[in-house]
């Protein structure tokens, strides 16, 4: 180690080297079986054809594609027209995952600053208290949320027993409804890496700014956001991916009329007279959009890594 210091080598040496490969071997095995040939699988079926009985025939096209895109009429020999309605929920399903994670950083930013910022002894427990939500079903959860938004449930009751309200808020079956779902669902996932960044961070940085002058919304402006923000970019990504593809919350807490594509891929791997095709071809725009946006994500976060070094 000393002669190899001596010459200008480096002194760390890496005892795994040659038995990397097998040690990883568990691990690939694992991605490889559980996630590689399920995304296959999905793929192949996205170009097979639907039996008009239920199930599939072995002969690829393009169909389920072109019905999610193209409206060909009712026995589809009509000039193709753009088909808005799949896309208009692919829509909603972004804009609802959007202002998910837009409310949960909105709430889960100062919390995780809160629990970041109280004495070493009692964080444990601050995160503790967060993570409890997670010790239940997210089934068992959501109907729990649906019973108390209800028109007879235990909220409203509250506001008219106290004369706020005169007469019972219509919440299910809401826009605002889906938004409280997704956000009670995955808000620790949004507290938990901020709350990681900001334990991290090194606040004689902020102390410098008060010394300077700076006031409490530059030094968040311009020191703390920039230094936590992988923490940030982790966050909104954890929120928005799983909301993207979530039907509990819409079907439970949504209805009909506020369907997503989650709920949608959903309805067609039901029964025997499912649309696998078309449920596994919308499965597969929906993992391009998310890529899409992961890479959008990879890419601000290496930003964010570069400016902060």
């Amino acid at each position: 180690m000393a002669a190899g210091a001596a010459s200008g080598g480096s002194a760390t040496t890496d005892t795994y080297a040659e038995a990397k490969t097998w040690l990883l071997m568990p691990a690939w095995v694992t991605i490889g079986i559980f996630v590689l040939a399920p995304v296959l699988m999905m793929l192949v079926y996205s170009f097979l054809t639907k039996e008009f009985r239920g199930g599939v025939i072995w002969e690829f096209s393009l169909s389920a594609y072109d019905q999610f895109f193209f409206d060909r009429g009712l026995f589809g020999d009509d000039p193709p027209k753009i088909e808005w309605t799949y896309i208009a929920i692919f829509w909603r399903s972004i804009w609802q995952a959007g202002a998910a994670t837009l409310l949960s950083l909105v709430i889960g930013f100062p919390t995780a600053y809160f629990i970041a910022t109280q004495p070493e002894k009692t964080r444990a427990m601050w995160v503790f208290l967060i993570t409890i939500p997670y010790w239940v079903n997210l089934l068992i959860r959501t109907v729990s949320m649906k019973f108390l938004l209800r028109d007879q449930g235990p909220l409203n009751d509250f506001l008219l027993s106290i004369g706020i309200i005169d007469s019972p808020l219509h919440i299910v079956n809401t826009n605002f409804a889906v938004q409280l779902g997704l956000f009670y669902s995955y808000l620790p996932f949004m507290v938990l890496p901020i709350y990681a960044a900001v334990e991290r961070y090194n606040f004689s940085l902020s102390e410098a700014a008060a010394d300077l002058y700076a006031t409490k919304w530059v030094t968040l402006r311009r020191i703390l956001l920039p230094a936590v923000k992988p923490g940030v970019i982790a966050g909104c990504i954890l929120v928005f991916v799983p909301s993207m593809g979530s039907f509990l919350a819409p079907d439970l807490l949504g209805g009909a009329k506020n369907f997503m594509i989650g709920s949608l891929i959903e309805e067609q791997f039901k029964g025997n007279a499912g649309n696998w095709p078309f449920g596994a071809a919308a499965s597969m725009i929906l993992l391009t959009m998310v890529l899409i946006i992961l890479m959008i994500f990879a890419r601000q976060q290496a930003k964010a890594e570069k400016g902060a070094s």
